[in-house]
């Protein structure tokens, strides 16, 4: 193998490695991404379960004091 083509094969090298950092990186932030957006979708759901929840409250206490005011 010649200098010039051991020169090429580590440049090529090279361009490889930084190649699997920038796919790394990338991975790593998809991969923060998506645990932020599970983190929103999350919160979302209990305030959702929480409204829900006392809005079912509110109702079943509106129908026992309408059963009680009809006694």
């Amino acid at each position: 193998m010649t200098h010039e083509e051991e020169e090429e094969m580590q440049h090529d090298i090279s361009k490889l490695q930084d190649q699997v950092q920038q796919i790394s990186l990338s991975q790593k932030v998809t991969k923060n991404e998506l645990e932020a957006m599970m983190i929103v979708k999350i919160d979302g759901i209990k305030r959702d379960m929480v409204v829900l929840n006392d809005g079912l409250k509110s109702y079943m206490e509106a129908m026992m004091n309408f059963k009680i005011e009809g006694l």
